[in-house]
This record gives structure tokens, C-alpha cells and sequence, in this order.
């Protein structure tokens, strides 16, 4: 049996419901069971609300893992755990680069950042995400994990 082919992704963590940093180390403990090994972690960082007012603020973390996961499964896991953690129907996802009016307080959000060096564009999904370079609250944490983003055209 061949070994499985390992992939690097990185992950966006943001909360502004509840126990934010307690859903974030739970969201950790859910990544390592469904989707893969946290290799680096950034510390947490506490943000306004992006795209929407609010006045509850976000805590949020950028996480580098290893997976052998396909950019489809990964999303679906990333989905799942979402579920898991409260996110339900009534809160907004972030799959395009359109800020929307259904941005809102959640539980817990977790963005696919990059995945390699991959470029995909489809309906359900997008990597690199298409607006992390417009937020600090990834730029800082990604940079915090030693990561330089330079988005070269694909």
C-alpha cells in the first residue's frame, strides 16, 4: 500500500459567539481528529467584525496542517466541524469575494486559506481566499507561523 500523498493547508479560525477561545481549542482537538496533524499554530487575536457591525468581537487564529485530504474533503470536514460547534443554516458562510449583507455573529468560521500551492476557483470554493489579504486578522497570525504570502498569478 502506497503512503498517502501529504498535503499543506492553512486554516482561518474566527469566533465571536460564546467562549471564542474555548471553541477555537475545541475546533483545534476537531481538526486533528477529521482532518489532519496542526503543525504551527498562531496565538489569538482579537479583531472587530469584518463585513458587518457588531458589538461582539472576534477572536482569531491561523492554523498550518497536514492532511492527505483533497481540497473538496477538506471543505466538507471544515463544514462538519463548523456543524459540530454550533454553526448552523442562520449563520453566513464566507465562500466568495463579495462582501455580503449575511455576514453575522457566529460560533465558530473556519476558512480554507491556501492549500499548497493550489489555485481553485469554483462556485463552493476558492483558494487562495480571495479576501485574506484585505485582513489583518490572518495576515498578522499567518506571518506569526512564519508564512510570507505572495499570491503569483496561476
Amino acid at each position: 500500500m502506497t503512503e498517502p500523498i501529504i498535503h499543506t493547508v492553512y486554516l482561518g479560525l474566527g469566533s465571536n459567539l460564546g467562549d471564542s477561545r474555548a471553541t477555537i481549542l475545541m475546533a483545534y482537538r476537531e481538526i486533528e481528529k477529521l482532518i489532519g496533524t496542526i503543525v504551527r499554530q498562531s496565538a489569538f487575536y482579537v479583531s472587530e467584525p469584518w463585513g458587518f457591525s457588531s458589538p461582539n468581537q472576534f477572536v482569531n487564529s491561523v492554523v498550518c496542517v497536514h492532511t492527505s485530504l483533497s481540497p473538496h474533503a477538506l471543505l466538507k470536514q471544515t463544514q462538519t466541524i463548523e456543524r459540530l460547534l454550533g454553526k448552523n443554516s442562520t449563520h453566513a458562510t464566507e465562500r466568495t469575494a463579495i462582501p455580503s449583507p449575511l455576514y453575522h455573529d457566529r460560533p465558530i468560521d473556519i476558512d480554507i486559506l491556501l492549500y499548497d500551492d493550489l489555485h481553485i476557483d469554483t462556485p463552493e470554493l476558492k483558494i487562495p481566499h480571495p479576501l485574506m489579504q484585505e485582513r489583518d486578522f490572518v495576515m498578522i497570525p499567518l506571518s506569526e507561523i512564519g508564512f510570507t504570502y505572495a499570491d503569483p498569478e496561476p
